[in-house]
């Protein structure tokens, strides 16, 4: 059953951080959003230049001015790491940059780390690469304090593990601090991998599943994203809201429900010059939740 919400939604999009991380949350607060995502680093490249001192003070001073607090600030790992990587080199090369990562939120003041978790090549079983992505989780946490991994459920193309909750359930269940693990749910992906999001009853089942195999607790943010892609086709195809196979119905389900208050609610769609009015919906469900309350 859908729990009314009262209390705040937060509510942004993936910025740009072109020209230093500390421009990202000033581009947050042009679209309206009072949470935000970002890329520490070229997404792309392996390596990257240390933060510099000044663009990390500039970047602290934003967040302060705009009133963004780190609990609403998702950054996003690198695309090329692969936590479950079944060659010796490359999954060295991966937990590497995975605490370099970890490292530069840390040193932003962030305590978020958004990641996809790992691909098995079709070279070890699903179980042994589940095994490596967690025990890649537990070095990092052992590298570098405070910062939570946050585990983003994918929509199951290739060999792509995190498309069942039953992945992300394992992968929780073998970190040793379950303080600092949690997931990111993507709207998109989840529908993709087979799970309905179409209706709000669909939403009930759906939301309800991910509580009885992982938890909602361990929900720590989520991305707002319509699908391109059929419901189970496994094909990762974002799309602007209620213009995809999802539809509007969802995204008001997530805009009206307690259970996803407190958390970054991160749009990835693919009209950027729409984000602001994305938002503003989202903002008028919530607000008529809160209305229908009283």
């Amino acid at each position: 059953m859908l729990k009314k919400t009262d209390g705040n939604k937060y509510i942004g999009a993936h910025v740009s951080a072109a020209g230093g991380v500390d421009q990202a949350p000033i581009r947050a607060r042009e679209i309206g959003a009072n949470a935000f995502a970002l890329f520490t680093k070229n997404q792309r490249q392996w390596a990257a230049k240390p933060l510099e001192a000044k663009t990390i003070s500039a970047f602290k001073a934003n967040c302060r001015m705009l009133g963004f607090t780190s609990e609403h600030i998702l950054p996003h790992d690198s695309y090329l790491i692969n936590l479950g990587a079944p060659e010796e080199e490359k999954l060295n090369k991966s937990r590497a940059a995975f605490i370099d990562e970890m490292e530069r939120c840390q040193q932003l003041g962030l305590t978020l780390l958004n990641f996809h978790p790992g691909s098995h090549l079709k070279k070890i079983s699903e179980q042994e690469c589940l095994t490596k992505i967690a025990e890649s989780i537990n070095l990092a946490h052992q590298a570098v304090p405070d910062v939570i991994a946050v585990i983003e459920n994918t929509a199951g193309q290739g060999t792509n593990l995190g498309w069942r909750f039953e992945h992300l359930a394992e992968i929780i269940d073998q970190v040793e601090d379950k303080a600092r693990v949690g997931v990111c749910l993507d709207t998109c992906h989840t529908f993709a991998a087979g799970y309905d999001l179409g209706s709000f009853e669909a939403c009930e089942s759906t939301f309800a599943e991910f509580d009885r195999v992982v938890g909602m607790h361990y929900l720590r943010a989520m991305h707002i994203n319509d699908s391109k892609s059929a419901l189970g086709s496994k094909v990762d195809r974002h799309h602007a809201l209620g213009k995809g196979e999802i539809g509007w119905d969802c995204f008001e389900y997530i805009a009206k429900d307690s259970r996803f208050d407190g958390i970054p609610l991160i749009l990835e769609t693919i009209e950027p010059e729409i984000w602001k009015d994305e938002i503003a919906q989202l903002r008028r469900f919530h607000l008529e939740a809160i209305k229908e309350s009283v």
